[in-house]
């Protein structure tokens, strides 16, 4: 009996013991691993900042239930596959200047959002200390706490402050959460955490090392046990005093796109993601820490090829834990206020949350440090496909198919298939509307079909936001979808099982209607699947979350083509939604001081429309028009959504949108600074930009030039092709570039042009400049294969500037992508500058 006993007793004790341990460790070499086998732990996921700050007074502001959403939203990450979540906490609402842990409302939200975490089996990863005052996008309140009283720079310096952080940290490791019954210090899913975020370090690079250490010693005396990451990237002059601190890893963070453009970038920007350099290499200690990415995006883009092509240049630099900034809460998606610069959402966004499905796969895939060559060549790696041509990013393993657009990749084993999801089409699943849809196997010819409502851009979701501004809608629509798997056949049944579904589809063959929701799909003569079924144990087979319309009104979406070429056809599309089936829609205008026309607009598909305006009516001159809805007896205009009869005679209404029909090889611009205002400039953010061209009217950009070395490098670029496609058939008859421009302070000077193919190929020449305004021309045959600036400029800054494409290629006009301008770094330290007014092409 007392063997037994001490046998029980002895067993006890080491499976707590065994609980006890952390999930994950670093070992000697800088490898994050599993505790249980020692096998690399890997993790991919997003930042979500609900709990905190703006993200919480938003919700509040749509009388949103926080919890609610936090349970939709965690519901939307799992179904991403998400497995990773960090957040750095905002203190300065949690604590007081003593740094004493206050038991609020943010802190219980945030202990709600891990326990449902824990739910979906996402590890977390804890940034208890963000310095960050609470206002963005609004004002900073003043909640009196340390990091309120003392700010980022203090806070690393300052003794008291440091007390008070060492204050905090203990107190808020050993916190209990209501909802798991576990200190963060305890729970097994809370898996590591990073000191703080983003530290401003200033004074001696012992200091900087002091501080780290003290506040890792903190954070241990409380009894964890598990990694200690702190930020390396963001202070880099102190990485050698941060990699020679008491802790197990680094964290890095990633934005290649710059932020904050306030529009949508352009362009192929996938050569800004092909390769993560790590500058610390030399520092002996470095080698031995983990590496974690605790933001990363690209901002100011809606391509959804970005996150894979991210992923892979992660796994390449070795690191382990890649974590987005930031998921967009359902609540607000609708104006993306959250991060104005950021954009992601399951809902809103489907292409990108696909795209970011994907990168999940393809971090778990792909092995550390593997090189995949340089783009275009590494835009096939491990099972991914990426193509910036298609906007697709594509994932086809034999049990999984994802994908981002239409696609005509067959699956690798259709009668494998476990798991599907995408927007688009693809040889096994043709879907009419615009949201995601996701298909997964549940048991033997029995699949669970989700579907999302439909989604209408209605504005560039960068621009300056808020929450009166509706940037994206969703319409909840019957749609058509045919599915062709050999599993489920034809004639299959299919059941709604989400609460509230009443649709019940029609199967014709392996198609039918569906309306947003979830269903079971069952293959004919097979038992239908239990109700209690799950998808890979996280995903209820009942689950389903979607907002409904925030608005129904009339919205209208155009964006008139800049220039078109005379006497050929031309398609004009306009998104509108929240008018009736019956309503008559159309364009009326005429050339200026030519004939009217009137071009009926008929549906193209979800709230899209278009018309097609004849040749005869796009001669040489300039094109005005209108969009006129009529529903019933009521007439609306746009632009301006003026109410009322257009052609009534008292109507005074007259504002029309303008594209410029050119005579045939006459002269292509692509850059005007007076017109264009997406340029992107290097350094950003230069004061007196722009200053008067040479004419009445007309702008100039000024480009600084001094010294030699890359640092010295200034210039603009702009993304061209959207301007130019419409003028396509033209494009192989020209053959010179022409650059109006001039330099002041020196009496002359040479500079740079460079043409940038979609491909990522450069081709670029110099050209001399003079103290007086004149047209250089550049014969397009003098131009040779370069490299290309990346821009906007890739933070950290130690991130590459420059770029050359895999195999060099001759240059084809037809594929021109971008423009670049630049000054030349001279041994001359006489500072000058350069003024341009225009670019064009013309043939000679």
């Amino acid at each position: 009996m007392k063997k037994t006993t001490l046998l029980l007793l002895t067993l006890l004790l080491t499976c707590q013991a065994l609980a006890q341990q952390p999930l994950v460790y670093v070992d000697k070499t800088g490898v994050l691993r599993y505790t249980k086998d020692q096998k690399e732990a890997v993790f991919f996921g997003v930042n979500y900042t609900a709990p905190f700050a703006y993200g919480y007074r938003s919700h509040k502001a749509v009388a949103a239930d926080l919890k609610k959403a936090i349970d939709d939203d965690v519901y939307h990450l799992a179904r991403l596959g998400v497995d990773a979540f960090r957040v750095h906490v905002w203190d300065t609402e949690i604590t007081d200047a003593q740094g004493n842990l206050l038991t609020n409302d943010h802190l219980d939200l945030f202990d709600y959002l891990i326990s449902k975490l824990k739910e979906r089996k996402i590890k977390i990863l804890l940034t208890p200390i963000a310095f960050w005052g609470n206002g963005y996008p609004e004002k900073d309140e003043n909640t009196g706490s340390f990091s309120y009283r003392y700010g980022k720079e203090k806070a690393l310096v300052n003794d008291t402050a440091i007390r008070a952080q060492e204050n905090y940290v203990k107190q808020f490791f050993v916190h209990v959460n209501p909802y798991t019954g576990l200190t963060y210090k305890n729970d097994p899913d809370i898996i590591a955490t990073e000191i703080n975020n983003e530290p401003h370090h200033s004074g001696p690079q012992e200091g900087a090392t002091n501080y780290v250490n003290r506040l890792a010693v903190a954070i241990r005396t409380t009894g964890w046990k598990k990694p200690v990451f702190y930020n390396i990237s963001e202070s880099p002059y102190y990485a050698a005093a941060v990699a020679k601190a008491n802790i197990d890893g680094v964290s890095f963070q990633w934005y290649p796109t710059g932020l904050v453009a306030n529009r949508t970038l352009q362009g192929n920007l996938l050569p800004n993601v092909d390769h993560y350099s790590i500058p610390f290499d030399t520092i002996p200690a470095f080698h031995n820490k983990a590496r974690m990415v605790y933001e990363f995006d690209a901002g100011d883009v809606l391509q959804p090829v970005m996150y894979p092509a991210m992923a892979r240049s992660f796994r390449t630099a070795g690191f382990q834990w890649a974590t987005q900034f930031a998921y967009d809460p359902m609540a607000t998606a609708y104006a993306n206020t959250e991060y104005q610069t950021h954009y992601l959402n399951m809902i809103y966004t489907p292409e990108k949350a696909i795209s970011l499905l994907i990168a999940g796969k393809v971090f778990h895939q792909l092995p550390r440090n593997k090189n995949y060559g340089t783009y275009p060549a590494d835009t096939l790696f491990g099972s991914t496909r990426l193509s910036y041509a298609q906007q697709l990013s594509e994932w086809n393993t034999k049990t999984e198919f994802y994908y981002t657009s239409h696609t005509n990749t067959a699956p690798l084993n259709s009668t494998a298939l476990e798991h599907l999801a995408g927007t688009g089409n693809s040889s096994v699943v043709q879907y009419s509307g615009t949201g995601a849809y996701f298909l997964d196997k549940i048991a033997a010819g029995n699949w669970r079909l989700e579907i999302m409502p439909d989604v209408i851009p209605l504005s560039d979701p960068f621009e300056k936001a808020s929450l009166a501004k509706e940037v994206r809608r969703v319409q909840w629509n019957n749609q058509s979808i045919s599915i062709n798997l050999p599993d489920l056949g034809e004639a299959f049944s299919i059941t709604p099982v989400n609460t509230g579904n009443h649709h019940q589809p029609q199967v014709s063959g392996n198609s039918c209607t569906v309306y947003p929701g979830t269903y079971l799909l069952t293959s004919k003569g097979t038992t239908a699947a239990a109700t209690n079924s799950t998808v890979n144990g996280i995903i209820a087979l009942q689950e389903f979350a979607a907002p409904q319309p925030v608005r129904t009104t009339l919205a209208v979406f155009h964006q008139p083509l800049t220039e078109i070429s005379a006497d050929q056809p031309a398609t004009v599309t306009a998104t509108i939604t929240g008018i009736d089936a019956n309503a008559k829609v159309w364009l009326e205008g005429n050339r200026l001081g030519g004939q009217w026309f009137k071009a009926d607009m008929h549906p193209t598909g979800v709230a899209a429309y278009s018309a097609t305006l004849s040749p005869e009516i796009l001669q040489p001159g300039l094109l005005q028009y209108r969009l006129v809805i009529q529903q019933g007896d009521h007439y609306t205009s746009f632009p301006g959504q003026h109410e009322g009869d257009p052609h009534a005679w008292d109507n005074y209404q007259r504002d029309t949108w303008q594209t410029f029909v050119a005579a045939p090889n006459t002269a292509l611009s692509l850059l005007n600074v007076t017109d264009n205002k997406d340029l992107i400039t290097i350094p950003a953010y230069t004061q007196d930009a722009y200053t008067a061209g040479s004419s009445s009217g007309q702008l100039a950009l000024r480009i600084a030039g001094q010294g030699k070395g890359s640092d010295t490098i200034t210039g603009v670029s702009r993304a061209v092709d959207v301007h130019i496609k419409d003028r396509a058939s033209e494009l192989k008859a020209y053959n010179t570039i022409v650059i109006r421009a001039r330099v002041q302070g020196v009496a002359n000077t040479q500079a740079r042009i460079a043409l940038v193919t979609a491909d990522a190929s450069a081709f670029a020449t110099t050209f001399p400049l003079k103290d007086a305004y004149s047209d250089i021309e550049v014969p397009l045959r003098s131009l040779s294969a370069d490299k290309a600036l990346l821009l906007p400029r890739p933070y950290p800054g130690f991130m590459p500037l420059w770029f050359k494409a895999a195999a060099d290629k001759a240059f084809d006009i037809p594929q021109l992508d971008k423009i670049e301008l630049t000054n030349i770094p001279t041994a001359d330290t006489t500072p000058y500058t350069i003024e341009v007014e225009s670019v064009w092409l013309k043939v000679k």
